[in-house]
């Protein structure tokens, strides 16, 4: 764990995995340019534009063959941007909903605390995010919160920095979908790593949302079963 400030300036990235996001992600790669020059797309399957529309937008593309799943379009973006040499990367979501605008925000986090791991927060002011996905948020931040021993106020939200230095950690998960991103942060609490916060804006258009109440919401609790079980053997 690494309590000491990030001075120097680092070299960093920003990460999109993105599925059937034709029509947006060309927006967002535009939008996250002139804060970051390093945008990286993970196109999951995709049998849209989205390839073609990020590139045409300035970003590198990374392609999958078929859809296999966030969880392992992060992988796929970890692997990259860890042979690119980066000092961190940014993960956002490819459909707009997060704000380019928050990107200071985290790295002023990284700098000031010296956390490898800096997750967005959305919470500090809910009130435009529909009832059911805060009532599900604050539910899942609270149970992994207290399963890790450190407050992570907004665990569900995959707006995050992560440091080079736990690269390697993220790269374990054998989660798939949104269960991994849960996953990780046991893991990188596991190993020891701190997690600070940096507060991010809530926006929802007329996207759709690509998660499946009912079976994510088993994903993620398979995820907390395997992960206590793993511990539980030494594993």
């Amino acid at each position: 764990m690494n309590d000491t400030p990030h001075n120097a300036e680092p070299r960093w990235c920003v990460l999109l995995p993105a599925y059937q996001e034709g029509g947006r992600i060309g927006t967002t790669v535009k939008a996250v340019l002139p804060h970051c020059p390093h945008v990286v797309v993970v196109d999951d399957g995709s049998n849209d534009d989205t390839a073609d529309e990020a590139r045409a937008a300035g970003a590198t593309v990374v392609v999958h063959a078929r859809n296999m799943g966030k969880g392992v379009a992060l992988q796929t973006g970890f692997k990259h941007v860890r042979e690119a040499g980066y000092d961190c990367v940014i993960t956002m979501d490819g459909d707009g909903q997060h704000a380019p605008e928050d990107l200071p925000a985290f790295l002023k986090a990284y700098r000031e605390t010296g956390a490898e791991v800096v997750v967005g927060n959305r919470m500090a002011d809910p009130r435009t995010m529909p009832l059911v996905r805060r009532l599900t948020n604050r539910f899942m931040s609270g149970l992994l919160s207290r399963r890790m021993g450190q407050r992570v106020p907004d665990t569900q939200n995959g707006y995050r920095l992560y440091g080079r230095e736990v690269l390697p950690i993220l790269m374990a998960t054998v989660s798939e979908g949104f269960a991994a991103e849960s996953e990780v942060l046991l893991n990188l609490s596991d190993a020891g790593q701190r997690i600070a916060s940096a507060p991010t804006r809530i926006i929802y258009g007329d996207e759709k949302s690509k998660i499946h109440p009912v079976r994510d919401t088993m994903k993620f609790f398979s995820m907390l079963r395997h992960h206590t079980g793993s511990k539980g053997s030494g594993l």
